[in-house]
This record gives C-alpha cells, structure tokens and sequence, in this order.
C-alpha cells in the first residue's frame, strides 16, 4: 500500500509541478498571451486522456508480464529527452495563430514524461485493487489530487520567487528519475497481479453490473463542464490583469480541490448544501459578467474563485456519487478525462476560433445550471424529486432560464454597440464610434479586453492629432520633441494598437513598429487612418517584439517606445534584464528608452527601478494627468538613457527616477514575479 501511495503522490506531484514551469518558459516567446496557457492546459488534458486510455487499454488487454513489461520500456525511454527544457529551435520565426506550434513544442519536449505521469494514477489504482481485493482503490485518487494541489500551490509561493526557471526545469527532471525508478519497480511487483478482467470477479460472486449508459454521459458531461468553467474563468482574469502563474494556479488547485474532497469521503459532498449554493454561485458569476461596474482585483478573484469552486464540487460530487464497481475503474477515468479535454478543445481552440467574443463563460455558465438539473431529474431521491407539488422545478427552471437570457441578452447587447468585433489566439478586439455624427468630437475606439488601444477623431481636420495615451506631455511625446526635430528620427514602437503613435510622424522619418497579432494590423489599416496618413517610412514587422529585436542587426532608434499590451496585461519578458540590454543595443548613444507602465493591477515601477539600477542608467518617472477634454488619457511612463544629460533637456528636466522597493527584485530572463507588484 505505501509504494502504491508514494508512487501516485509523486507522479501527480510532478505532473502538475511541469505545467507551470514549461507554461512560464515558452511564455515570452508567443507574445506573453493569456492564451498561452489555456493552449498549455489543452495540450495536457489531451495528454491526460492519452495516458488513460493506454491505462484502459493495458489493463484490460495485456497479460500481467507483458503490461510490466510494456510499461518499464516506455519509462526508461521517457529518460531520453531530459532535461525537458525546450531548445531555442522551438522559437517562432513570426507572427499569427501559434496554437500548433505550441502543441507540437510540448509534445516534443515533455510529452512522453507527461503521458506517462497521467498513467500512473489510474494503472497504480488498477494493480493496487487486484493487489487488495474489497479495498477500495478511490481513496489513491483523492491522493494524488492532493499532490497535484501541493504542487501548484507550491509553485507560486515558493518554487518561483526562490529557484530561476531553467533550474526549475532542471530540478523537475531529476525528481523525475526518481519517479521512473518507483513506477518500474512497482510495474514489476504487479507483473504476476495484472490478470485478466475476467478473472477478476470471484466465482462466488455475482458479476459486477455494468454502469447503465446514463451514467457514462453524466461522467463525461458533468467532466467537460467542470473543464469549461476551469478554463474560461482562468481566461476572464488572465486577460485583463497578468498571465501570471498564481492567476493559473489558483482556479487549477480549487479544482483540484473538489476532487480531492469529493473522492476521498462522501462526507465531503452534500446535495443539500450545495444545490441552493451552486445556484448562488451561478447567480453571482452572471451578475459579475454582466454588471455595468468593473469589480477590482480582490473581489473579481474572490467572486469567480469560490463561485468556481462551488460548481466543480456540485458537478465532481455527482461524478463521485456514480462511481462504478472497481472492474470499471480504469474506464470511469478514462470518461472523465475525455469530459475534460473536450472542455479543454472548446475553450481552447473552438470558441477562439467561431466565437468573435468571450461567449464560453455564459455558455459553460448556463450548461452547468442544465446539467445539474439533468442529474436531479435522473435520481428518484433528490432533493426536487422530494420537494412537495413540483414548485421547485418550477422555480429552478425558470431561474436557469432567466440566468440564460440575461447572458444571451447581454452577449447581444455588448456586441451590438461595436462596428467590429473580432478574436484570434491573442485575445478579443473591437471597435466602436462615440459621440455625434459630423461633429468634431466623434471619435472612433480600439479596445482590446477592456482596455482602450488607441482612439481617432472622425472629423477630416481632427485625423491626425495626438490622443489617448499619447499625448504632447506623455513620456513618449517629451522624448520625441526633446530630439532635434529638425533632422529625421528613427523611432521604435512594440504594439501598434490603432496606431495614435503615427501622428508624431513627418516627412523624412523612419517608424519601425512591432506587432505580433495580425488582427492589429487588419483593423488599424481598416478603421483608422493613421496608417494610411503616415508621411514617414513605415515598417511594420510582424512577430514578438524580443524575438524580432534578437534577429536585427542594431537599429539606431532615437527614441524606443515599448508600449506592448495584451487587454492590461504586460508580457512579462520585454521586462527583464536581458530586454533592457537588447533595447539599448538598438538605441543611439543618445537615444531614449521609453516603457508605458500605465496598468490598473500592475505597479511596474519599481521592476524598471531595479533594471535602471542593474544597467547603471539614468531614468525619469513621468506621470502625465492628461486632459480629457483634449482626448488624452492621464499616462505613467519611464524614460531611460545612457547619459544623465539626455534626461535634461528641457522638456525632460525635473522628474524623478522611479523608486526602488525592497521586495522586488530584479526581473531577468529566468526569474520573475507579478505576484509581488499587484496593486
């Protein structure tokens, strides 16, 4: 019993350890998208269906020598491609959808380790229920779900902030020797254990039934919209705040968590305290996607990670409530894990694709109020069955109902207001008209998430002035007009947005933009001006910015504007130590560095303090109010130089320099935390 235990607890451990750390490495090489990690969860439920389906397989087909025998060959062959740190070779060359480039980097980097780890807990279960006749093996379950909640939560807390990525890779891939040595050795215990199914029910017995075809649906559907939840409410925070490891984990260990409840004691789930509470959570995760009120950080995650919660208990309850006699184990399993990678392929690839909005959310919302009602009119002894006269179908229905046109209302109404609502791999983008027809305030929006990307006047004598972030005495405008505007400039913009950037441009200069979603481009070209208008030479180079930067011989910018956003979110590796040295290999001696740190979650001052500080460069903190009344937005934006004289010049002379904090150390290319500078 104890090696079974340990060899389930450090394989899940393990298993859900790797996807945080792979998901951070290739993070800042598909443009610090959110979407990173929904392709990383997709790819390993995936991965996780996989490995339950060679456990379903090799336990009802191979002999009991043979499954060993099998299954120690392909751990030892596993060892070969440690460590599983991804080569630079893996690194897109451009822009557009990455999701099969992602995919296929896992796959080569830890897929076999990963199909293997996924195997354990169902196959361990397996032998341990032939090994222990009338134990139950479901109590290993609850086990290893309490090894994958150790490991996520342990990885924001405390493998991240103390140990630098590589390592991390590094450290991972030893502990994974050890697991391949506790696995074998037990393949090779069960080796004269692993009969065959139809010598596993005593004669003395009567024949296991088996689970009625009802119940294989409920254990897929109830899966899949547990799944679908999971991933959309992890998206709803990570876009519009930080693709940061503690906003993946914290939704993943709660999930976790129902099922390490649920399957350990049927104590832990209660249809009666959690039927009017899963009613509640699904109210309030509809009221907080359709309020008018933008909710700030601590009550966003708290509304939509208990309500999260609440509903993958109810939905993981009911799962464990049907579970099948121990002869369908490794088939009960392998339904669950096909419900949550078809929740995975949804969120992940379908709704990007067919959905111009973040439609998932409502409809994993409203398919979780349906399924539950489905579960309750299948089973004679729920709580609806007992109530008196039929009302509380009545009332749950037409609740359900109403919780779905509110949802269908406000999908329809929020796209209605927008010209063009648009979706790719990088996130939701639409554009919108304000103000009246003709007059010389209609201006049209770029909004990306929640956040404005850019704004134009309409009016012909108004396209081209300077609005939104980047007003005259933003740090970008200052720095721009405190070169000698006499001669050409040569300047450097990350993220094109609608393009506001543009307007600083004049016959003879030479604008150099980045950007990685072509949606950007496709729409700056088609609703706005800017492009068209722009009397410089312009470039625009599709692709990450670093990336692009890395591949470029030096481009003697005058002033580098990094202004990349995803919705609010800052990719994270245009930050560090090593972005900051690239940067200054493509300024001029003289030139300006200029980093936009205007975020509503985020306060990246102090991680440009330390880089300042780590390069000996002098810095200036500019904190524009702006004016509303002119279409500017107030703006924080840094200035960094090589020389303190640069930062005097008139239009710069007098701000300070960001300040330090102690708590927040310098960000390079191995380490990083986002966790410390939440506001």
């Amino acid at each position: 019993m104890l090696h079974h235990a340990v060899t389930i607890f450090v394989s899940a451990f393990l298993l859900f350890q790797v996807q945080p750390i792979i998901a951070k490495i290739i993070l800042p090489w598909f443009g610090g998208s959110a979407a990173v990690w929904t392709t990383c969860m997709l790819f390993f439920q995936m991965a996780l269906l996989a490995g339950y389906l060679y456990s379903h397989w090799s336990t009802s087909r191979l002999a009991g020598k043979a499954q060993a025998t099998v299954h120690i060959a392909l751990l030892a062959l596993s060892l070969a491609v440690l460590p599983v740190a991804p080569a630079d070779h893996w690194k897109p060359a451009g822009g557009g959808n990455p999701t099969l480039q992602i995919l296929a980097l896992l796959a080569g980097t830890v897929g076999l380790p990963y199909l293997l780890l996924s195997t354990t807990g169902p196959l361990v279960q397996a032998w341990y229920a032939r090994a222990m006749p009338g134990a139950s093996p479901y109590r290993l379950f609850a086990l290893s779900n309490i090894g994958s909640m150790l490991a996520l939560l342990g990885y924001p807390t405390l493998i991240e902030p103390l140990l630098p990525t590589r390592f991390q890779a590094g450290v991972w891939s030893g502990a994974y020797v050890i697991f391949v040595f506790l696995c074998a050795s037990l393949a090779w215990r069960a080796r004269t254990l692993a009969v065959a199914p139809a010598q596993e029910q005593s004669i003395d017995q009567p024949p296991a039934a088996p689970p009625p075809f009802t119940h294989w649906l409920l254990w897929t559907g109830l899966a899949a919209c547990a799944s679908v939840l999971l991933l959309s409410i992890t998206n709803h925070l990570t876009v519009d705040v930080a693709p940061i490891p503690f906003l993946w984990v914290l939704p993943l260990s709660l999930y976790l968590l129902s099922f390490i409840l649920t399957f350990d004691s049927e104590g832990w789930y209660s249809r009666n305290w959690y039927l009017p509470m899963t009613a509640l959570a699904l109210a309030a995760m509809t009221h907080g996607i359709s309020a008018e009120t933008e909710l700030d950080i601590p009550k966003k995650v708290a509304l939509f990670a208990s309500a999260l919660f609440i509903c993958c208990m109810t939905c993981h309850g009911e799962i464990a409530s049907l579970k099948p006699h121990p002869r369908y184990l490794t088939s009960f399993y392998l339904m669950i894990s096909i419900g949550g990678a078809l929740g995975g392929l949804f969120v992940g690839v379908i709704a990007p694709t067919f959905f111009v909005n973040y439609s998932e959310f409502p409809i994993g919302i409203i398919a979780c109020a349906i399924l539950i009602l489905l579960v309750q009119w299948g089973d004679k002894k729920s709580l609806l069955h007992r109530s008196q006269g039929g009302w509380a179908w009545v009332v749950a229905s037409a609740a359900t109902l109403a919780m779905a046109v509110l949802l269908v209302q406000h999908t329809q109404k929020s796209s209605a207001e927008y010209r063009t609502l648009v979706r790719n791999f990088y996130g939701g983008m639409r554009t919108a008209d304000y103000g009246q027809e003709g007059d010389a305030d209609w201006s049209r929006k770029l909004t990306h998430g929640v956040i404005n990307h850019g704004e134009q006047y309409l009016h012909p004598s108004r396209a081209r002035e300077q609005t939104s972030y980047f007003g005259p005495n933003a740090g970008v405008g200052r720095a721009i007009h405190s070169k000698d505007r006499d001669k050409p400039q040569k300047i450097g913009i990350t993220g094109l947005g609608a393009g506001v950037m543009l307007t600083y441009a004049r016959q003879g200069d030479h604008y150099r933009i980045y950007e990685i979603n072509p949606l950007v481009v496709e729409i700056a070209k088609k609703e706005f001006t800017f492009i068209k208008d722009c009397p410089a030479k312009l470039d625009i180079v599709m692709g990450d910015a670093r990336l692009s930067l890395e591949r470029e011989q030096p481009q003697a910018y005058d002033v580098l504007h990094m202004d990349a956003f995803s919705s609010d979110s800052v990719p994270v590796h245009l930050l560090t130590r090593e972005a900051f040295h690239l940067y200054f290999k493509h300024l001029k001696p003289d030139g300006i560095l200029v980093i936009h740190i205007s975020n509503r979650y985020l306060n990246l001052q102090p991680v440009i303090a330390r880089a300042a500080q780590a390069l000996g460069k002098p810095s200036a903190l500019i904190e524009d109010g702006g004016d509303e009344d002119l279409g500017y937005y107030g703006t924080d934006m840094v200035l960094l130089a090589n020389n303190r004289q640069d930062l005097e010049k008139p239009r710069l002379k007098g701000f300070p320099a960001p300040k330090v904090v102690d708590k927040v150390r310098l960000w390079t290319d191995d380490y990083s935390n986002l966790f410390r500078i939440l506001r």
